[in-house]
């Protein structure tokens, strides 16, 4: 547990600063003190709840029975929201403490999930004490040919968890006899991307939104960034370069030229645009007969166009933001890092299923392959048509601002599926919008190094976001420093995102891993446990010289001498305000 001291060492302005780790205690970070309600009617009446009016048609509850999970009983919904959005909604039998939880969808969903992400020993989730609902987004399993229905693909970009908030409202309304008094949305990934599709078109669905890691530049996130990272890595008869055998020789490099900036040598590195890391530095000598500690010129250059990222040859101008940042090498297996040269990459699968079914408005069809994507100006240009159908990257969020709304965004510095470069310029895109004032009013960016794709990964990835969010929207509490905890390889392995899986009502149907899910890394034992301080963007934690390195309480508050603006590339406008498609 972290001494009380800190919060008397690190005065951060005039917010107080949130310590949250599992088990710490909750009252430290106040919420407001909502009494127990119980249901007004059967849970089996449920099923004669009209949903027509909310989905249209043939929306209905198909089933409505009571189930008990690590000791909460809830009453588990089912139903459907015309013409196919599945939804699950589990309300407390004993517990409710007038709360709605929403949990967005990773990847192209096609699942329900009620798995929390960034709610680490939150207790009034583990408790029971929230409403839990979730949606398939209007399709089901990984068959993507759904995206030849224009009402499908208006089902995943945005109607799907609208409708489904409206819904599982209704449902509250009907059970308990009430509305909720605070209703929160959270998700990772996709979910992410969801998250912030309710804050820029919906804003008054949800009092608290948490997006974390989220694909909110969907579009040119999964067509040109994953395509360009499966065929950088490709020779030319389609077989990768470098390979996952490989890559602890180039992150030790980074390590060894970069761990040290921020003063510190630990395994991390706090922020990664500081480190000008160029793969020569370990290219193998000529005359070199043993390169197991050495990569080869085209290795080299494999992972020189990795990091980079797709420029269109006419210009040189950037088409995606970034690569993935210096530091995320060992994640890059398994995602466009294969482990031998002819195995299948998760990359190249979802580049191929939104540039077949997605991308465009009409679908060139089931045989286009990487080979046909041109990485140029041309392409980008394609994607503007359904950008304002998909993307979550509007940065006018007056609407949602002026209502009272919070919003926390959070990433992975090591994220390789999604740059995090992204995320920050979605925060100085809302800063250039909103002011800078206003924008800090409503709106947090917390940047986690060493964390992969939505959690795992070789620094402290277990974080509670919820409790912060709830203290903010409830208590007026603007959260300012959190702190993180460092998940042991088997806390990793299992849990998608690395989520907690211990969390109420949930069903074994809804913990499958995600193909988006990070490989299981091996950690060094010794970190296991360590807890790290993550203050708001721009600002960094650095060691204080004197305590106990693995310990957030050795950890204090300084301004990030790197801060700066994210590059320029060809849909910087993207992150400028436009009005959503509805279709």
């Amino acid at each position: 547990m972290i001494a009380l001291q800190t919060l008397r060492r690190l005065f951060l302005g005039s917010t107080v600063l949130l310590l949250q780790l599992p088990n710490l205690a909750q009252a430290e970070t106040p919420i407001a003190a909502l009494p127990v309600v119980k249901p007004a009617i059967s849970c089996a009446a449920l099923t004669r709840v009209d949903l027509q009016a909310i989905g249209g048609k043939g929306s209905q509850v198909v089933s409505a029975s009571e189930t008990t999970s690590n000791g909460v009983t809830a009453c588990e919904v089912q139903g459907t929201l015309a013409p196919s959005i599945g939804f699950k909604v589990m309300l407390p039998t004993h517990t409710w403490t007038q709360r709605y939880l929403q949990v967005g969808c990773g990847g192209l969903c096609g699942r329900i999930s009620l798995q929390v992400g960034a709610a680490e020993g939150c207790a009034p989730l583990n408790s029971g004490g929230f409403v839990l609902a979730a949606t398939d987004m209007g399709h089901e399993g990984m068959d993507n040919s759904w995206g030849n229905d224009a009402q499908k693909r208006a089902d995943f970009a945005h109607r799907g968890v609208h409708l489904t908030a409206l819904a599982a409202k209704q449902l509250i309304g009907a059970y308990y006899g009430q509305q909720p008094a605070y209703a929160y949305f959270t998700g990772c990934s996709d979910g992410g991307r969801e998250a912030l599709i309710e804050a820029q078109r919906y804003p008054d669905d949800f009092n608290g939104i948490i997006a974390g890691a989220p694909a909110l530049n969907f579009l040119v996130q999964n067509s040109i960034y994953h395509a360009w990272q499966a065929r950088a890595n490709q020779d030319g008869e389609g077989k990768a370069i470098l390979v996952a055998s490989r890559l602890p020789i180039l992150h030790q490099a980074v390590l060894q030229q970069c761990d040290a900036l921020d003063g510190q040598v630990d395994g991390l590195i706090s922020d990664p645009r500081a480190c000008r890391f160029d793969p020569a530095t370990v290219q193998c000598k000529a005359s070199a007969t043993d390169t197991s500690d050495c990569l080869s010129a085209r290795e080299v250059e494999a992972a020189r166009s990795l990091y980079d990222g797709p420029r269109d040859p006419a210009t040189g101008e950037r088409l995606t933001i970034a690569g993935p940042q210096p530091g995320s090498e060992l994640a890059w297996a398994g995602v466009f890092v294969p482990d031998s040269v002819d195995q299948p990459i998760n990359s190249e699968k979802m580049a191929l299923d939104v540039l077949r079914n997605l991308a465009f408005e009409r679908n060139p069809g089931a045989d286009y392959s990487l080979a046909d994507v041109k990485f140029d100006r041309s392409t980008l240009d394609q994607l503007r048509a359904l950008h304002p159908l998909y993307d979550a990257t509007n940065p006018d969020l007056s609407a949602f601002a002026d209502r009272g709304g919070k919003l926390i965004l959070w990433h992975g510095w090591a994220d390789q599926h999604i740059s995090p470069l992204n995320t920050i310029a979605y925060h100085q895109a809302v800063q250039v919008q909103m002011g800078k004032s206003k924008a800090e009013s409503f709106e947090r960016l917390y940047l986690l190094p060493g964390v992969y794709h939505c959690g795992g990964g070789e620094g402290p990835s277990l974080l509670d976001l919820l409790t912060p969010m709830m203290s903010w929207v409830e208590k007026g509490q603007a959260p300012a420093a959190i702190v993180t905890l460092q998940a042991s390889s088997k806390q990793a392995a299992a849990s998608e995102f690395g989520a907690p899986t211990n969390l109420p009502g949930r069903a074994a149907a809804d913990q499958k891993p995600s193909m988006m899910a990070p490989r299981s890394v091996a950690q060094d034992p010794a970190n296991d446990g360590r807890t790290r301080l993550v203050l708001p963007y721009p600002d960094v934690a650095v060691y204080d010289g004197k305590g106990d390195v693995k310990s957030a309480d050795s950890y204090v508050r300084s301004p990030n001498a790197v801060d700066e603006k994210t590059p320029q590339w060809l849909g910087s406008d993207f992150f400028t305000p436009y009005a959503p498609l509805q279709r």
